[in-house]
């Protein structure tokens, strides 16, 4: 039998000139990885392999930039030294048994409704958002600073909005299928240097997320710390006016001087040159600006996207169950562009203000989670599952919330006391769209330090995010020098985790 993807070999480990000739064999039959997908799509495979296959229609993803820490939030130890549990209690959820940190009086309720993977592990403990959200094998502090960097591989929306777009191809899509909020990724706090992370690195700028931008004002401040700095920072993660908005980001947008009407007259004429301009199809360059000219008139034309965006129009007792912040509202805004008919959608909880903010609690640890951070992650959570829940929509909406790592067990004599880095014991939610409500997935010690049942991976993770949405995880891909890769390579999909 020819295979072209979803080999199961690790491609990472070393190809054989027999994988090589299985690749070089997809061309040569003249078929196209959209071709292969609709085939895959008609196979039948084993009940194993199809456990929620393809049940999820779209995804939310909720970053927590920083990395809250375990012992606060899903895994608490309560019967831990005091230097380890610190200074909150904890609370019973709706999982009999299971109980979540005393911060998270809302996410209790809901936890019935979602899988807790406790056991999540890994060998980075620095700021690898690129390593959480894409199939990378490895990640370093170089990388980590710099988007641009050559080794880098595809964020996972803009590769479902590429594989997406080889299996619809033909059909124009009303909204993008890869959108991230609230605004673009780490360009709300002081320095030069940006964050790699939600990039559609080798390809092509095509694929870049479709941020937005937030337009509002903040209704509270916190003073935030920077080494012996203390910066009074209006913040809007803590509270935000009801007339803030969101608004399409520059990758969404056309010019402010170009009217519907004369961008459909430029569009006449454009696609009378297309004829023309085929032979240059495989050029990046001009790819991008075809996908984005036709987003963009897809967006005026339609103008779902600004409506799906537009939070001020859902009830406001409903907006101030999701919690009248930032993040909360960014939540309502990620459910409203879902049923707008978009398949990704990403949450950054950025750092806004100073570099290391976020959640990054090496400093005030226990005022910044009491106060700045909990609260509003407690109500948007919360209110987007069960939000989900009583529309319909959660048995088919993959929600994954996640984070590069954990924080110390041990607490640190930081200012305020603090947790550092720790990328050896975590926790990661998951819910909707095939997942199992109301379990707790893996097991750790005593002070939430080390995985004892169930190490899971990043990665694993993420394939299980791609099984879930219908695309294999062992899909090949092909980088610039074109060489095959997986989607995800050494992972494996979640059976334990899914319904």
């Amino acid at each position: 039998m020819l295979q072209v993807l979803g080999n199961p070999k690790r491609l990472c480990d070393g190809l054989t000139r027999r994988d090589l000739l299985q690749v070089g064999a997809l061309g040569a039959l003249g078929l196209t990885l959209g071709d292969f997908l609709r085939l895959r799509a008609g196979q039948t495979p084993t009940a194993q392999a199809n456990q929620g296959f393809g049940r999820a229609k779209a995804c939310i993803l909720l970053f927590l930039y920083g990395s809250p820490s375990q012992l606060e939030t899903f895994d608490v130890k309560p019967d831990a030294p005091e230097g380890i549990r610190g200074t909150f209690g904890t609370i019973p959820s709706s999982v009999p048994g299971y109980r979540v940190s005393e911060l998270l009086p809302h996410c209790a309720r809901v936890m019935d409704k979602v899988t807790v993977l406790r056991s999540m592990t890994h060998r980075y403990p620095i700021h690898g958002a690129a390593y959480a959200t894409s199939g990378v094998p490895a990640i370093d502090v170089p990388m980590e600073l710099n988007p641009h960097d050559s080794r880098h591989w595809p964020f996972i929306g803009s590769v479902v909005a590429y594989l997406n777009e080889q299996r619809d191809r033909g059909r124009r899509r009303p909204v993008p299928d890869n959108v991230a909020l609230p605004f673009p990724f780490s360009s709300r706090r002081e320095g030069e240097v940006s964050r790699a992370g939600p990039y559609p690195a080798w390809l092509g700028g095509a694929y870049l997320p479709h941020f937005t931008d937030f337009v509002g004002e903040a209704t509270r401040t916190c003073v935030k710390r920077q080494g012996a700095r203390l910066l009074e920072v209006k913040e809007p993660y803590m509270g935000i006016t009801p007339a803030s908005r969101f608004t399409l980001g520059p990758t969404a947008r056309l010019p402010a001087d170009i009217t519907l009407e004369r961008f459909a007259s430029r569009r006449s004429l454009l696609e009378q040159l297309d004829a023309g301009r085929r032979a240059f199809d495989a050029a990046e360059a001009p790819r991008t600006l075809d996908k984005h000219r036709q987003l963009a008139y897809s967006v005026l034309a339609s103008n779902k996207v600004a409506e799906a965006l537009d939070v001020q129009r859902e009830p406001l007792p409903l907006r101030e169950r999701y919690g009248m912040t930032l993040f909360g509202q960014s939540c309502l805004a990620a459910r409203r562009l879902v049923e707008a008919g978009s398949r990704f959608v990403t949450i950054f909880w950025d750092e806004f203000g100073l570099a290391g903010s976020g959640w990054d609690t090496h400093t005030d640890h226990f005022q910044r989670m009491k106060e700045e951070l909990c609260p509003g992650f407690d109500a948007g959570f919360a209110g987007l599952i069960a939000d989900l829940d009583d529309r319909g929509l959660l048995d088919e909406t993959l929600v994954i919330c996640t984070s590069e790592h954990g924080r110390t067990p041990k607490l640190a004599k930081a200012n305020g006391g603090g947790r550092d880095h720790w990328s050896r014991a975590y926790s990661t939610v998951l819910a909707g769209g095939g997942v199992a409500r109301g379990r707790i997935v893996g097991r750790t010690d005593r002070i939430a330090g080390d995985v004892l049942e169930r190490p899971i991976s990043p990665k694993d993770v993420l394939a299980t995010a791609y099984h879930l949405l219908g695309l294999p995880p062992e899909t090949w891909l092909y980088d610039r020098t074109k060489r095959p890769l997986p989607l995800v390579p050494d992972a494996e999909v979640l059976s334990d985790a899914l319904a």
